[in-house]
């Protein structure tokens, strides 16, 4: 139940990219009981770990379709609105609740070999994505959707399963409300949505400003934006999370401020999609939550937080044309620390006392991480120049969920077989 681990730092995941080094982490009962230079440690008895490399929390995955490993790569070189009319959402109506469950395993895995512990999944069958989490080892918080596409269901009865299963919600598995957006949810069905969220604290998570035609129609009929018409309708305020908002002005911004509204930015999805570039510095400089989500596989077309948050950078500085407009720290805290506060959930996203033990060590002995002057060079190296290839093991809770680069939960290789076997089904038709 108690564990000491020994690194050559920790990089705690907080705003500042705070660096202990030579550092000891002790866990108790799935909890971080200690952090600190080893030299400051507290006696203990406890079995122990030494890594060689670097101890970083786990990222937080803010806005995910899992399940859409079976889709990767397909659609490839269409718009945002033509790929999933045309594409994504025929074949899913062809969906099997085994389908989304295999999916959600194999896509479960690939992320905690990434360093991705907790993920945001919006998608079908919400009880099929918790038992495939809960077979890896990983977190999530699971919203059911809300969306009129047939075979899945009224918006009501959605509703009621969103709901239902919030009693069945633990430390491993949140469920929440996911309706789609406000172009294929009705205004009503939004507003409801909204209070249920309220009414039993649960995250709801709604696409938001992803492209910037697909509110026209809206505009057309009620003359505001779609965030003005989401705070008209009182859907906002509790614990919502807008996907994406690239394309907000000011005024959409300040309502978000004003509601706490938090935002999953999802830029390597954007860029892929050409949808466009989120305004990742000013929604900071307004107090606004924001973390990285890697969108679904099917349109990123991975579920690598260290692609998303190193491309976050790069497009915020060229967005701004200012080579400080995202600092290497605030590029990694968006995808632990802030992330982790974007879903509302103080207990991740950073190595501190009191916070789950959501461990992944990252190995230092590579040309990727050299040379070292300071301690600011190793938050440096783990945002440009150290990827997901360098994650060696991963712990959830104190337990070790990867080891050595390998699943210690599932076995991956029959995985990729049953996505290869069913993903080809579904795209025939």
């Amino acid at each position: 139940m108690a564990h000491r681990f020994t690194a050559r730092a920790v990089v705690v995941g907080d705003r500042a990219g705070t660096v202990v080094p030579d550092a000891v982490l002790d866990v108790e009962d799935g909890l971080i009981s200690w952090v600190g230079p080893a030299g400051e440690a507290p006696a203990s008895d406890a079995e122990g770990t030494r890594l060689p490399g670097v101890l970083v929390p786990g990222m937080v995955n803010t806005h995910s379709h899992a399940p859409m490993v079976l889709f990767r790569g397909q659609g490839e070189g269409l718009p945002l609105d033509r790929w999933l009319r045309e594409v994504m959402w025929p074949r899913e109506a062809r969906l099997t609740p085994e389908d989304i469950e295999v999916a959600m395993t194999a896509a479960s895995a690939e992320m905690l070999r990434h360093g991705v512990t907790t993920s945001v999944e919006m998608y079908f069958q919400p009880e099929r994505l918790a038992a495939a989490v809960r077979t890896t080892g990983a977190r999530a918080v699971v919203a059911n959707p809300l969306i009129g596409l047939p075979g899945f269901g009224t918006f009501d009865e959605q509703l009621a399963t969103a709901v239902g299963l919030a009693a069945s919600s633990d430390e491993q598995v949140e469920f929440g409300i996911g309706p789609h957006s406000a172009y294929t949810v009705p205004l009503p069905v939004l507003r409801d949505a909204g209070a249920a969220a309220r009414e039993h604290g649960l995250l709801l998570t709604v696409h938001v400003a992803e492209t910037a035609t697909e509110g026209d129609d809206l505009l057309t009929e009620h003359g505001v934006s779609v965030p003005q018409l989401l705070a008209a309708h009182d859907v906002l305020g509790g614990r919502v999370i807008g996907a994406h908002c690239v394309h907000m002005d000011d005024a959409d911004l300040e309502i978000w401020r004003e509601h706490d509204v938090a935002v999953a930015h999802c830029p390597g999805s954007n860029t892929k999609l050409a949808s466009g570039t989120a305004r990742l510095r000013d929604m900071l400089d307004r107090g606004i939550r924001v973390g990285i989500g890697t969108d679904g596989p099917a349109s990123n077309d991975n579920l690598d937080l260290f692609e998303d948050l190193r491309l976050a950078a790069q497009l915020a500085r060229l967005r701004e044309r200012d080579a400080l407009a995202l600092t290497a720290p605030e590029a990694f805290w968006l995808a632990t620390g802030a992330a982790a506060a974007a879903i509302d959930r103080p207990d991740l996203g950073q190595l501190e006392v009191g916070r789950r033990a959501d461990l992944v060590h990252v190995d230092a002995d590579d040309i990727a991480f050299t040379p070292v002057g300071d301690l600011t060079d190793l938050v440096t190296h783990l945002v440009w120049s150290v990827g997901s290839r360098h994650v060696r093991d991963t712990w959830v809770a104190g337990r070790q969920v990867v080891r050595d680069g390998v699943s210690t939960t599932v076995d991956e290789a029959e995985l990729r077989a049953q996505v290869q076997e069913r993903g080809l089904r579904l795209a025939r038709g």
